[in-house]
């Protein structure tokens, strides 16, 4: 009989991958989703809308775990309207999701709950692991989304579960090669010439492999020490210099226009997002996965570009190791 993965918000880009890898390990996956479809195989979906104590809340009764992926993308202007929703969709699943498990006779021994690596304070300095200073600050334009991050934390801690272990996974920026991942749109760019630094490219970022992303998950999930906040990301944060001249080389673009702040604030209106994602300077490291001896597959940029552009074209791409 296989165990039972809760993946809640699980029809995104992180879910599918994730719903994938979890799959071939013998693992019964239930996504919870809005709009479910009817699948074959080891995983299927359960119709879900992410506030209400509904039918689904069975499916948690001896489940091996808990993983909760929802909230709106952050992909957007951050007017009144989008504020709202990003900030409830995150609330209130995490509180719907502890109500349900406050029920359970036999809970899951296991909840992870997303957040976002966003929550620490802007840095051109040390990266920070999980002990880093937590804040907004101006410069970065990034006072709401910590507000996101920490009040989704205090909802998913409040959540009185004694018998689950909770973990916070405080993840950067993903790399894939699915459509509605940003990596694409980037290659694109950089096909057009538009691939130069950002805001003059001091800024770190903070990456992982999408395979690394659903390993971590799945170490996370097998690690019983582990709890509280842990950092989702590669242990070797880049500049933004760095990022945009790799991802050059993967496209064999001879060139990348630079985007000074002031015309990626037009860019951002007319696109209709926030320069926030590209001008902060997120340098995050995975301080407990590495305490652990998590092994990483894709440490370094260059590697985890390349391997990515190799499975999505037939081409190889132009890019060192």
């Amino acid at each position: 009989m296989r165990t039972k993965i809760i993946l809640a918000g699980g029809s995104g880009f992180l879910g599918s991958v994730l719903s994938e890898y979890l799959a071939t390990k013998d693992l019964e996956v239930v996504i919870l989703t809005r709009r479910p479809k009817t699948r074959g195989g080891p995983v299927r979906e359960v119709h879900w809308d992410g506030a209400n104590l509904e039918d689904w809340r069975a499916e948690l009764e001896g489940a091996r775990a808990l993983i909760n992926l929802a909230g709106v993308s952050v992909n957007c202007r951050y007017h009144a309207r989008n504020r709202r929703r990003m900030l409830d969709s995150r609330l209130s699943s995490t509180r719907v999701l502890g109500e349900a498990l406050g029920q359970c006779r036999n809970p899951p021994p296991v909840w992870l709950n997303s957040s976002t690596a966003t929550i620490y304070r802007h840095t051109f300095g040390p990266a920070w692991d999980e002990e880093g200073v937590i804040g907004g600050c101006a410069e970065a334009k990034d006072a709401f989304s910590v507000h996101i991050a920490t009040e989704w934390e205090r909802v998913f801690n409040e959540a009185p579960t004694p018998l689950t272990r909770k973990v916070a996974l405080r993840s950067a920026m993903v790399l894939g090669h699915a459509g509605n991942s940003v990596l694409p749109n980037l290659l694109r760019l950089s096909r057009l010439g538009l691939g130069g630094t950002l805001a003059g490219g001091r800024q770190f970022v903070s990456w992982i492999h999408q395979e690394d992303f659903v390993r971590a998950v799945a170490w996370i999930l097998d690690h019983e020490e582990l709890a509280g906040p842990v950092n989702l990301a590669a242990p070797n944060p880049v500049t933004n210099t760095e990022f945009m001249s790799v991802i050059r080389r993967v496209c064999r673009a001879p060139f990348g226009l630079p985007s000074p702040r002031w015309l990626l604030e037009i860019g951002a209106f007319l696109l209709r997002t926030e320069t926030e994602l590209v001008i902060k300077s997120r340098r995050v490291v995975p301080g407990k996965l590495l305490a652990g001896d998590f092994v990483f597959r894709y440490p370094r940029l260059p590697a985890a570009i390349k391997a990515l552009c190799l499975r999505a074209a037939p081409v190889p791409p132009d890019v060192g190791a």
